[in-house]
């Protein structure tokens, strides 16, 4: 349905009922998971995309500190969002434990802590320019969030179909069904930001064709990113599943007609994956 307003995305993201609800999660048959195999190179896929989920908390009190963070429809929405994709983060923790890798109980904390200096100096520095555009470049980070979650969504997808694990695919396709609702209000307040400056396309495209990079990249180490990408679409189905399921909903977005950055970046970080052995990624 087409939406006018960045409140109607909104009324209509609060009416999507949650997937991962206390019962679906409740009848998660735990006691299935050692009945299947799980090859042991899928283990750095799986804490790679724990990882994220459970970042989600930091990439939300980085943009509060925006513009687009301060939006009453945007901050609203990341409320839930933030809950959600913790959720995401503490079920494939489970499954990867039921699975015989066990993690520590301090396994969040862990995950925050082991996010480089560095990584926080860049985001520090990145929030302080995008002030200074202002309002304008909102249409770039709901364009971001468009991009990172259609990849998430798709990276479930592949793991589906590589990891043949039953219990996992209930797992994710649950998840999935979340990331897709994500995906939605992100794509559809994405169109209106854009739809509504010259400027901030400009911006937005600019910054995507530069700087875009596989959500996770920095705040989790290059091998570990670059063997994640490189088990899921490091080969050629895996490029032109990117470049059909995700760069081409992108394209549809105004100004982003032709746009091949997430292809190119995912087919170059595949790459360089595809020469990491499992105890570099890990």
């Amino acid at each position: 349905m087409p939406f006018e307003t960045n409140r109607d995305v909104l009324d209509w993201y609060d009416s999507q009922p949650r997937a991962l609800t206390d019962e679906f999660i409740s009848e998660i048959p735990w006691d299935q998971v050692n009945d299947h195999p799980l090859h042991d190179r899928l283990i750095p896929v799986l804490l790679y995309m724990r990882d994220i989920e459970i970042l989600t908390d930091m990439y939300h009190q980085e943009l509060l500190r925006t513009p687009t963070g301060k939006d009453p429809v945007i901050s609203k929405f990341m409320e839930r969002w933030g809950v959600e994709e913790i959720t995401h983060g503490e079920l494939i923790n489970r499954f990867i434990n039921e699975a015989g890798y066990e993690t520590p109980r301090s396994w969040k904390d862990e995950i925050k802590k082991s996010v480089s200096a560095y990584y926080h100096t860049y985001a520090r520095l990145l929030t302080t320019l995008t002030n200074c555009v202002g309002r304008s470049f909102t249409a770039t980070h709901m364009t971001y969030g468009t991009i990172n979650e259609l990849s998430a969504a798709q990276s479930y997808r592949r793991l589906i179909e590589i990891a043949d694990h039953p219990v996992l695919t209930h797992i994710l396709k649950g998840i999935i069904r979340e990331e897709s609702v994500h995906t939605q209000f992100y794509l559809n307040v994405a169109r209106l930001e854009l739809k509504r400056s010259r400027f901030a396309r400009k911006i937005a495209r600019f910054v995507i064709d530069r700087f875009w990079a596989p959500v996770g990249s920095g705040a989790r180490s290059r091998p570990l990113t670059d063997y994640t990408v490189g088990v899921l679409f490091g080969d050629s189905e895996g490029v032109e599943w990117i470049d059909r399921l995700v760069t081409d909903k992108v394209r549809v977005l105004p100004g982003f007609d032709g746009m091949n950055a997430v292809t190119d970046r995912i087919a170059e970080v595949g790459r360089r994956g595809l020469n990491i052995e499992l105890g570099e990624a890990v």
